[in-house]
């Protein structure tokens, strides 16, 4: 039986409905992404399932044990205390008063830890602190440490832990790796791999949907489609269906032109027409006008500027420091025309920094930097410093012109936001009715606008669903210019950039060819750890000079394991094909849900089979 159970519901939020009749169902265990365009509808959904809102009509059935939680996408403003305090309020009331209890400990107030402590008494809540204690273990987290004080990864972190400290049934994700850096998206994939609960996430991280979703669900225009399989299949099939789509409407239309055509003909045509097929007509007419056409494509297209000199920036022995923290040192590297380089590092690394450093924003504490004359550069900044929250869409682009030049060509500002969708309606409302996606897109369409040969862009894919963000990567790759890009999706990075520079810790900079597929190949094994200096989790690895290992011979046992791996791997590869092909067929979702949630969990253990293979046989290979 489900654990959550949407069933016709609608919801709207004035116009078309955001919800149109939809039926969702969770089961236990399921990791369940859900697609769409930014404004679709995805958070509502969440929300939902929450029970935050209640639909306008249709049903919400939920078993009568179950918990849920959420995290939101943003950090909530008003969150302070100690981190087992904000922990803590995760189990509500009673929590609440173990915040209390702790807080009046700190201060030394005996008369206030009694009144708390008797409400927990009374509200039966003597294991609440073990509770807390064993979450912050399991997340790492520092229980004394200042909520406020803490980074946006780890406060990110933090309201997980809050989220779980209940034991959910259903753990409900909006954008949970939005300004995270990479080694925490790692953790974080990791960590929900092994939450026992259920999971419906929303995502535009698409390595990070690879690895975690069993199922997807799309909503588009007020539908929800449910995709069975991983995110390959569901990006060909929905190919696949749009294809359909597109070629059915192509076909109504014609039909409708061609009734139109006959409704229109002369008196003699009138007085013999068959009545019958007026009324068709009529029934076609309120078909075509009840459609609801898919949202386009942003159309993005960047102003280019006069090319750059051959060598853009030359940077010789550089470093810098803050106070007694050495942020770069000794970097050597040449920036040429066209390059597209891809910087990462930990959440406070110094990227910023060492984007400035290159562009000469700030001078180095040694070390010589030479920035080519001529440089046209356009920023784009994370935290959306650009845009002037008392002007509307529309002006923060045009600047209170009615035209722009893009490449030559005179466009007005409606028809040029269009491309990014925005309606004229939006592009002359106050961005401050504007959606973290619509923000993001407004952004791109400020510095596209501006005729560029060097493109900083510091975080851009940050609330872009996942077609801007894919048509995104393929105008980047059209650039003629030079690109600098801070980024934390791993996909992203893979797709755009041709070289990394990865900030390894302690100032140092390393280069690698590639993208961060490349990086974690290429780059030094971290030293080994000694007892008294254990690593800590989430470092990313410190260089080192590395001593050839010789291969190690396999024993019999190793030596047979390694014959036999390819034919375990191919059957694998069978199986997990032919389960796949039978879950495409419709059919397969008539069935009861019972059945469905078993075919899942085995192409899910295949899956991992196959994973586990592969791994074996590049380390019996190596």
């Amino acid at each position: 039986m489900p654990l959550i159970q949407l069933l016709n519901v609608d919801y709207s939020v004035g116009g078309p409905l955001l919800l149109d009749g939809i039926d969702f169902s969770i089961d236990a265990g399921e990791r369940v992404c859900v697609l769409g365009r930014n404004g679709t509808g995805k958070t509502t959904l969440l929300r939902l399932l929450d029970g935050e809102i209640v639909p306008d009509d249709g049903e919400l059935r939920r078993q009568a044990s179950v918990r849920v939680t959420r995290l939101s996408q943003a950090v909530p403003q008003d969150t302070s205390g100690s981190v087992f305090d904000v922990v803590a309020t995760g189990l509500g009331e009673l929590g609440a008063q173990l915040a209390a209890f702790h807080h009046a400990a700190h201060d030394g107030d005996t008369e206030a830890m009694a009144r708390a402590q008797a409400r927990i008494e009374a509200g039966h809540g003597w294991d609440l602190d073990r509770r807390v204690e064993q979450t912050l273990t399991r997340l790492e987290l520092d229980g004394e440490a200042d909520f406020a004080a803490l980074s946006g990864g780890m406060k990110r972190r933090v309201l997980l832990a809050r989220a779980l400290v209940s034991a959910p049934d259903v753990l409900l994700l909006d954008e949970p790796t939005n300004h995270l850096d990479i080694e925490a998206i790692q953790w974080l994939q990791d960590f929900l791999l092994g939450f026992a609960g259920a999971i419906v996430f929303v995502t535009h991280d698409r390595r990070f949907l690879r690895a975690l979703a069993t199922r997807i669900v799309e909503i588009d225009r007020g539908q929800l489609t449910d995709w069975p399989g991983d995110y390959d299949n569901f990006l060909r099939r929905r190919e696949e269906r749009a294809h359909a789509e597109a070629q059915a409407n192509a076909l109504f239309d014609k039909r409708l032109a061609q009734e139109e055509a006959w409704i229109r003909q002369g008196i003699k045509a009138r007085r013999t027409r068959n009545e019958g097929r007026v009324r068709a007509l009529k029934a076609m007419r309120a078909e075509r006008a009840q459609r609801r056409e898919k949202t386009g494509t942003a159309k993005l297209q960047l102003a280019n500027a006069q090319a750059s000199s051959r060598k853009v920036i030359e940077a010789r022995n550089i470093g810098f420091r803050y106070g007694e923290r050495v942020l770069v040192k000794d970097l050597t590297t040449t920036v040429m025309r066209g390059d597209r380089i891809g910087i990462i590092g930990p959440n406070g690394a110094g990227k910023t920094t060492l984007i400035r450093l290159l562009l000469g924003q700030i001078t180095p504490d040694e070390g010589t930097l030479k920035v080519a004359d001529g440089l046209e550069i356009a920023y784009f900044d994370q935290h959306r410093a650009e845009l002037d929250e008392t002007a509307s869409a529309a002006d923060n682009v045009a600047e209170g012109r009615e035209f722009i030049e893009l490449n030559g060509k005179r466009i007005h500002i409606m028809g040029y936001l269009q491309d990014f969708l925005f309606t004229p309606e939006r592009a002359r409302a106050p961005i401050t009715r504007l959606s973290g996606g619509e923000r993001n897109r407004l952004l791109l369409a400020k510095l596209f606008a501006q005729p560029s040969n060097l493109l900083v862009m510091d975080e851009p894919t940050n609330d872009l669903d996942v077609e801007t963000l894919e048509l995104l990567e393929e105008r980047l790759a059209d650039y003629q210019g030079t690109l600098l890009l801070v980024s934390h999706d791993r996909d992203f990075l893979d797709n755009v950039v041709t070289s990394t520079l990865a900030l390894e810790g302690n100032g140092h900079i390393g280069e690698y060819v590639g993208g961060y597929a490349d990086w974690l190949r290429q780059r030094p094994a971290p030293a080994a750890a000694s007892p008294q200096a254990p690593p800590r989790k989430g470092d990313m690895a410190k260089p080192a000079i590395q001593t050839p290992v010789p291969k190690r011979k396999l024993s019999y046992k190793d030596q047979r394991e390694l014959q036999q791996l390819p034919a375990r791997i191919e059957q694998l590869e069978c199986e997990i094909a032919e389960r796949t092909a039978g879950m495409n067929d419709p059919g397969f979702y008539q069935r009861d849900s019972d059945t469905i949630v078993s075919a899942n969990e085995a192409l899910a253990r295949l899956q991992a089979e196959l994973d586990e293979a592969y791994a074996r046989w590049e380390a019996l290979e190596g």
